[in-house]
């Protein structure tokens, strides 16, 4: 049994659009990962970098003064930046023994126990009250050593501006992230609901043709999406099979008609034969009436075999063909034919025609169009063949002054084993316009049937092989 779609409420999680929806939201949830490294590297790290270059430069500065002056030029260089109201540094100035010499703090915020001659970095928070507000903190970043008397310096700088804009960054991807991720749910939910019903809607109509109903067809919508185009490709696939199904139906019913009548003949007249007193000219007369009859009949499968294998292009060869050859070899082979019917033959043939295409079935295609219109116009009558270049492509042409065929007949006789009421008493199979159709068909060109005078059914018949 074939495997149908799962049901229920939530069915399209295991539709194929859902699941690159989710595949979707992991790639924006990495995308948004990526987003926030990248903010951070170029605004976060770019700022961390400056300040790490302000502030050794700012502790290069003072550990000039100090080699320059001593103590006294060092204090002197505090002094002076202490009057800068805005500023960014933060200094602190002590003995070995831990007294403030200048400095911005009440006391060193590390431990100096641990401090060499070569700067440390130091992280650390300070507090300072706000009037009439909670206490403002700040984030300090700093750089402390050891001067060569023992005393020591602190040099550090707020980072409260990378802080606050990694925050923000942060918040921003942080809030965004999970809106885009929702948003891929909810389009990957409305999406997959939409797939799933028009795949479950074509796949009841492959399990209603699976149950022999060929007249099933898609709806074709108005967006000409995937779908909508898969559903062409259906539904013509469906006309071409309900087509095919009925030729097969109408070819088992001509076979049986139209072979059932040479055998009852057969039976009938050996069954005579064999009622009579058998001398040699009752049986040679009856063996040649039965291999007649046998003939006709091994006519009709071979027509049969040849349009299968056409329509399968199995036999197909294609080549260049020179059709201004072929047509006049079939004008030399079918004008005698037409002299023993009593009627005329003309022939206009354009030169220097060629097509890719196979050579033997053309041919064939040409015979069964001549050998129709000689079996069908009667005699005094008049056929032509020609052969033509046009800007739509190629053109073949028979016509003929025989009784044509009306209008609403003339796609009917395309069809395999159609004959019309008045042809039954001529010999054939009604297999020769259905083989010259399905050649047509395989040179990707068309049959088309029309009347020698135009707009008058009863002129004769105009058979055009179109050919690209």
């Amino acid at each position: 049994m074939p495997r149908g779609l799962k049901s229920g409420p939530l069915a399209f999680v295991w539709t194929t659009t859902f699941r690159l929806a989710l595949v979707y939201a992991v790639l924006f949830a990495l995308f948004s990962a990526g987003m926030l490294a990248y903010f951070y590297t170029a605004t976060v790290g770019a700022m961390r970098s400056e300040t790490i270059v302000r502030l050794e430069s700012e502790l290069q500065t003072l550990a000039v003064a100090w080699n320059s002056g001593g103590p006294e030029r060092l204090e002197q260089s505090l002094l002076e930046r202490a009057f800068v109201r805005v500023r960014d540094f933060t200094y602190q100035f002590e003995t070995g023994a831990g007294d403030i010499i200048i400095g911005d703090l009440p006391r060193m915020p590390v431990d100096t126990s641990t401090v060499l001659a070569e700067p440390q970095s130091v992280t650390f928070e300070i507090e300072r009250a706000r009037p009439g507000g909670d206490p403002n903190i700040s984030t300090i970043e700093g750089r402390i050593l050891r001067l060569g008397d023992g005393s020591i310096l602190l040099v550090g700088i707020k980072m409260d501006e990378r802080i606050m804009l990694v925050s923000r960054v942060t918040r921003a991807v942080a809030t965004a992230a999970p809106i885009g991720i929702i948003l891929a749910l909810i389009g990957g939910y409305f999406s997959s609901r939409y797939a799933a019903r028009r795949a479950e809607g074509l796949s009841r109509i492959a399990e209603a043709v699976m149950g022999g109903d060929l007249s099933q067809r898609a709806d074709i919508g108005e967006t000409g999406d995937e779908f909508d185009r898969l559903s062409e490709r259906l539904n013509a696939m469906l006309t071409r099979l309900e087509r095919l199904m009925a030729s097969t139906r109408h070819a088992g019913e001509a076979i049986a008609h139209d072979l059932r009548s040479p055998l009852s003949r057969l039976r009938n007249r050996l069954e005579a034969t064999m009622s009579l007193p058998l001398d040699k000219e009752t049986a040679e007369d009856t063996l040649e009436q039965t291999i007649v009859e046998i003939d006709q009949l091994l006519a009709t499968f071979n027509a049969i075999l040849r349009l299968s294998r056409v329509n399968e292009a199995s036999t197909a060869k294609f080549s260049m063909v020179n059709l201004s050859e072929l047509a006049e070899e079939m004008a030399e082979l079918f004008e005698p034919a037409c002299e023993d019917s009593e009627l005329s033959f003309s022939a206009q043939i354009s030169p220097d025609i060629g097509i890719c295409g196979d050579r033997a079935l053309l041919a064939q295609a040409v015979s069964n169009i001549l050998d129709n219109s000689i079996k069908y116009t009667p005699p005094g009558g008049e056929i032509a063949l020609e052969l033509s270049r046009g800007s739509d492509g190629l053109s073949i042409m028979v016509r003929d002054s025989g009784p044509g065929i009306s209008v609403d007949d003339r796609d009917r006789v395309k069809q395999r084993f159609v004959r019309l009421d008045e042809a039954r008493t001529q010999p054939g199979s009604g297999l020769g316009l259905a083989l010259v159709d399905a050649v047509a068909e395989l040179h990707h060109g068309k049959l088309v049937l029309g009347s020698s005078v135009q707009d008058d059914p009863g002129s004769g018949l105009l058979v055009t092989l179109k050919l690209p």
